[in-house]
């Protein structure tokens, strides 16, 4: 794969080409907002809006995950357009979040505070009219729990299932506000397919789908990743 030049942010890096922007900037240290992306996934859905940046020589920002790398493009993670965009839609996003950090077993390594950080943005924002879902947790799970409110319905769990490993127990279903990530048929994860693996939880970049430890009480993907790490 042939190797190319570009510019990020004043930061000439090497990539290769046809390779996605966010990967190139992620990969030389450039922190780009994402919540849908996963680097195995070459069709993204850009479902998240908010890793947008601005091109040199194109009107309007795009999503860093879909644009593709070109030799001596121009690229600013950081113009006013890229930001406002991004801005807006992680506070669309929170307007919909149980923001409750305090009791989440996600926080600290919640990819929302993370983003909300680098963004200058409240997680608590008031600029839009907060309007939660009020979901049933579905605990059903031996090794997991979901929680469809902390769900920012960024896909990677449902591709992760569905195509890399090939079981297709999580989808989408509804439209709109009432969408969510759940089993066919809106069944309980015990009661599908479901093998327990635990990569949906590994996948999910919130509070979402967190473990269950040995008490049956929750804990973080990150936790679980770093208990496991340690025992090896």
């Amino acid at each position: 794969m042939k190797t190319v030049s570009l510019t990020i942010d004043g930061k000439r890096v090497k990539a290769h080409e046809g390779e996605k922007v966010l990967w190139a900037a992620l990969d030389n240290g450039i922190y780009v907002p994402n919540l849908c992306t996963l680097r195995d996934n070459s069709e993204p859905s850009a479902a998240c809006r908010l890793c947008f940046v601005e091109v040199e020589g194109k009107k309007q920002p795009v999503p860093a995950c879909t644009e593709t790398i070109e030799q001596g493009m121009v690229v600013n993670t950081k113009g006013p357009g890229a930001l406002r965009l991004a801005r807006t839609a992680l506070e669309l996003l929170l307007a919909s979040h149980p923001v409750d950090c305090a009791h989440c077993p996600s926080s600290g390594s919640c990819e929302l505070q993370k983003i909300a950080a680098h963004l200058g943005v409240k997680l608590k924002t008031r600029r839009f009219r907060k309007l939660l879902r009020e979901l049933l947790v579905d605990s059903s799970s031996p090794v997991f729990i979901y929680d469809p409110n902390k769900c920012v319905l960024c896909g990677r769990c449902v591709w992760v299932c569905r195509e890399r490993l090939g079981i297709g127990v999580l989808g989408f279903a509804h439209r709109g506000f009432e969408r969510v990530v759940t089993t066919f048929g809106d069944g309980p994860i015990a009661e599908s397919k479901c093998r327990d693996c635990g990569e949906c939880v590994v996948a999910c970049p919130t509070g979402a789908l967190t473990f269950k430890d040995k008490q049956g009480t929750v804990k973080s993907a990150h936790k679980e990743r770093v208990e496991t790490e340690t025992t090896q």
